[in-house]
């Protein structure tokens, strides 16, 4: 798609973990960056202001777009993640691919308001709720990529691969039980022959697909290596919950004798490739296999703390090799700069003591590598022939307003929320300006209908 050449003009911008001021960014017909050129005195003719702090787009690296349903809905009373999950299945069995594509099309205009330019969708709605097929076996997968393009952000679409409702007693594990219906494809060739089947002229040039395990708890060991092979023989990011509740620890441990790292790392799931999301419970062991092998490790600490899962190693995880970046999981906020600053916050509060990122590191999780784990290398930077993914958050709100501008960073890790981003620009395309959507209107709106629908 040809579009046309940009020029902007950004009065702070965060280059390669610095602040510069007066920076003239622009971009070609193929919606990438043809010039960046700090201390540009004055905006030239024509050009559009960018007036605050413009970073590289954000990575939105775990999304699962129909629990934004639930928020408000699961805050009520007190519970765990096992009650909280009986709510989330009752919301899945009543989408549709129809359905799910209006929420989903309100969440990721939700996500561009908030400066959110890519999202990892952990997708494993596959089917009808009894487990029927469709008549098009993706047409759920390809709602949601028919969504993100409508909202005008980019999508990485992890396919999971979701087969048993717990290890069971034997190799195959447990059968799904009547909520997991919709998720199963029976095996993981099944899932494998599916999702190969996924019509490529859907994706277009915002989207992508990669694979997932759901966890090893969802996924019998012996079927773990079909999809890593997936995924290796198609070269996409391979994604999969660990350790997010002891529970599962405690289980695996009795189906197998080990830790589900260990049983991930035994049957060659980890590496560079992979993202672990969560890693909550992990042993020193753990940690060095996760490191010790370049797997990447997505920390989502607005939903980690909301179902009161833990606070997990993140420190650890990435002193030891592992890359780290930012999701918003379950949606009880869709706010990606909270959650660099929660990933900070939450550390200081286990250890008792502060800085343990600087704001440009966390900045850095939240662009860069979190683009990096979705498997979209060219965007989360703001160089020469890198995407033009932008995301302007103003100086001049009551929580900005006051710093000098060389601690901009600083301002937008530790002050800024979603409501201070004015502009999000993706591909040269200018998708929110001064906090408007250009392309859906009326978004609380559009999210209202999505959601009453699923209620009615």
């Amino acid at each position: 798609m040809s579009l046309t050449p940009q020029t902007y003009w950004a009065e702070h911008a965060w280059l390669n973990g610095t602040v510069e001021q007066r920076v003239l960014i622009e971009t070609g017909s193929d919606g990438r960056i043809t010039t960046v050129r700090p201390d540009t005195p004055t905006a030239p003719p024509g050009s559009v202001g960018l007036p605050g702090l413009t970073i590289p787009g954000l990575a939105n690296a775990h999304s699962h777009a129909f629990h934004r349903a639930l928020r408000g809905t699961v805050q009520v009373g007190s519970g765990t993640f096992w009650t909280w999950r009986e709510i989330m299945y009752q919301f899945a069995a009543r989408l549709t691919p129809d359905t799910y594509f209006d929420l989903a099309k309100g969440v990721y205009a939700e996500m561009a308001l908030a400066g959110i330019t890519a999202v990892g969708e952990f997708h494993y709605l596959h089917h009808a709720p009894a487990g029927e097929r469709y008549a098009h076996p993706n047409a759920m997968g390809e709602a949601l990529v028919a969504a993100a393009a409508t909202a005008g952000i980019r999508i990485t679409l992890l396919d999971t691969c979701y087969l048993t409702s717990g290890f069971g007693t034997g190799r195959s594990g447990a059968p799904p039980d009547r909520h997991q219906l919709r998720f199963s494809d029976g095996t993981a060739e099944g899932w494998a022959e599916r999702v190969s089947a996924f019509p490529r002229d859907v994706l277009g040039e915002h989207a992508r697909l990669g694979a997932a395990i759901h966890s090893v708890r969802a996924v019998p060991a012996a079927e773990l290596g079909t999809v890593t092979a997936w995924a290796a023989d198609n070269e996409t990011p391979l994604h999969i919950h660990l350790s997010e509740q002891i529970a599962e620890n405690d289980a695996c441990r009795r189906a197998h004798g080990c830790t589900p790292t260990r049983l991930l790392a035994d049957h060659g799931v980890l590496g560079p490739r992979t993202t672990a999301v969560h890693a909550t419970h992990l042993t020193a062991g753990d940690i060095a296999l996760l490191g010790g092998s370049s797997t990447g490790v997505c920390m989502c600490p607005t939903t980690e703390r909301d179902l009161a899962d833990g606070i997990g190693p993140a420190k650890q995880l990435q002193d030891k090799g592992s890359t780290l970046s930012l999701g918003t999981d379950s949606h009880a906020v869709i706010d990606l700069l909270e959650e660099a600053r929660a990933m900070e916050l939450d550390e200081r509060l286990r250890t008792r003591t502060r800085g343990h990122w600087t704001a440009s590191q966390l900045m850095r999780a939240a662009t860069a590598d979190g683009h990096a784990a979705l498997g979209w290398h060219e965007a989360g930077r703001i160089e020469v022939g890198a995407f033009a993914d932008l995301t302007t958050i103003g100086l001049d709100s009551v929580r900005t307003v006051g710093p000098l501008p060389r601690l901009a960073t600083e301002t937008a890790i530790f002050a800024a929320t979603n409501a201070d981003v004015r502009h999000t620009v993706v591909g040269g395309r200018h998708i929110v300006r001064e906090g408007i959507h250009q392309l859906v209107p009326h978004v609380p709106q559009s999210l209202a209908g999505a959601i009453a629908a699923l209620r009615a």
